[in-house]
């Protein structure tokens, strides 16, 4: 256990049993060294969590009505973004200011968008690695893509997060640079996501030639747009990033891939759309950036609410 980690038991509530919340949650309980609560639409019997150790059957304590739930000590929000939202009613009955909310999405507004509904809460903003697919409502798989599966800012709550994962298979680390780290995770799913879900198609299809000359495109335009923000970035961000994606199998889906498949809407407004908004602030073009987030809001329009 890390200097500072808490030896008490914790009650941990987790909002979304997706591939992220499902690795979480799984993990967590497996681990046996705290009270983990699933907060889902449907309640469920049973939780399984694939993973490289071997699979495990999670004993979770499952919830399916926000007016059962009472605080705790910590929520992790393992939502889409666009379905934050739908969270406030948890929130809402889960948090007092002594509680800690770990917001485990995608994008760069982590606590812009939480915040308002987490009562006073800290928030602990957090970047996901690692590769989670659910299999079926109460069976998720998680698979490491890289040297860790989590990132927290270094500090007193990113610490507690670190604390709170010890003892379970999910590396999770703490970096002095998270706002570069966030851009640098948005600009990874700034091609993965759109072009696997656009192609239906797992992370192979970004080894072709000719999709690696339009990820580098893509890249370009959005690292221009992190600089103009005056995120800290590499002269060869576009190359690193490629390199970064050549290291995932090709076996690997995306969050938005594994959405189109299961006819759930895209997360495009946190993703690309946060690419260009930005970019609106500086009148940038990004016509490149600009298309594909036209094409993921006709998928989203012809999905529905």
């Amino acid at each position: 256990m890390t200097a500072g980690a808490q030896a008490r038991r914790l009650s941990v509530a987790v909002i979304g049993l997706g591939g992220v919340g499902g690795g979480a949650a799984g993990s967590l309980a497996a681990a046996g060294q705290h009270d983990v609560i699933a907060c889902v639409r449907q309640p469920i019997a049973r939780f399984t969590l694939e993973r490289a150790e071997g699979a495990v059957e999670a004993p979770l304590h499952v919830l399916s009505d926000p007016a059962q739930a009472k605080p705790v000590d910590w929520v992790l929000v393992c939502t889409k973004t666009h379905q934050t939202a739908a969270a406030g009613p948890w929130l809402a009955r889960l948090c007092t200011p002594a509680t800690r909310v770990a917001v485990l999405q995608n994008g760069i507004d982590h606590v812009a968008r939480v915040e308002p509904l987490a009562r006073s809460a800290s928030i602990v903003p957090v970047l996901v690695y690692y590769n989670g697919e659910r299999l079926a409502p109460d069976r998720v798989r998680i698979r490491h893509a890289g040297p860790h599966d989590a990132v927290v800012a270094d500090d007193e709550p990113g610490r507690a997060f670190v604390d709170l994962f010890d003892g379970t298979p999910l590396r999770i680390v703490r970096s002095a640079d998270f706002a570069t780290l966030a851009w640098r995770k948005l600009l990874i799913n700034a091609v993965a996501n759109p072009i696997t879900a656009l192609t239906l198609q797992r992370q192979a299809v970004l080894r072709r030639p000719d999709v690696q000359e339009l990820c580098r495109s893509i890249l370009d335009e959005a690292v221009a747009v992190a600089r103009a923000e005056g995120v800290k970035l590499a002269e060869d961000e576009t190359a690193r990033t490629i390199a970064t994606l050549e290291n995932f199998s090709g076996e690997l889906g995306t969050s938005m891939y594994f959405d189109r498949l299961a006819g759930r809407r895209l997360e495009a407004e946190a993703l690309t759309g946060a690419i260009v908004a930005a970019g609106d602030r500086y009148g940038m073009a990004m016509p490149l950036n600009r298309a594909l987030l036209t094409l993921l809001r006709a998928i989203n329009d012809a999905i529905g609410a």
